[in-house]
């Protein structure tokens, strides 16, 4: 499997809330954060414990995928999130767009990073 079909799958995987398969493709080191920015969920159980708070707060949670590539280890991703409302009962957040950077150690994901 491609470094882009990798990060597919996750898309995949975050839309079927399913956080096991979601961190099952990154290192046991990978995070995720904001661009050149700070850590958001570190490592695969920061990642799975962050995923699944989310997905209880917004059940409706969805990412489209609007464009894809590939460059050597990076897969960069234009993303159309939609959150849904919340069951905490916060207010809606409006869609959004995304620029998501992955980056991948061989087969793996090492770190996701957000631009937004």
């Amino acid at each position: 499997m491609s470094n882009l079909d990798t990060a597919k799958a996750m898309i995949a995987a975050y839309n079927a809330q399913d956080v096991d398969l979601y961190v099952s493709f990154m290192t046991d080191d990978a995070c995720e954060a904001n661009y050149r920015g700070a850590v958001v969920r570190e490592g695969k159980e920061g990642t799975r414990s962050g995923l699944a708070a989310a997905f209880v707060r917004w059940p409706a949670n969805n990412a489209q995928i609007v464009e894809a590539s590939q460059i050597g280890s990076y897969v960069l991703m234009r993303e159309h999130v939609t959150r849904g409302p919340a069951t905490d009962g916060s207010d809606l957040v409006e869609p959004f767009d995304v620029v998501a950077v992955y980056t991948f150690e061989g087969d793996k994901c090492a770190r996701v990073e957000f631009i937004r």
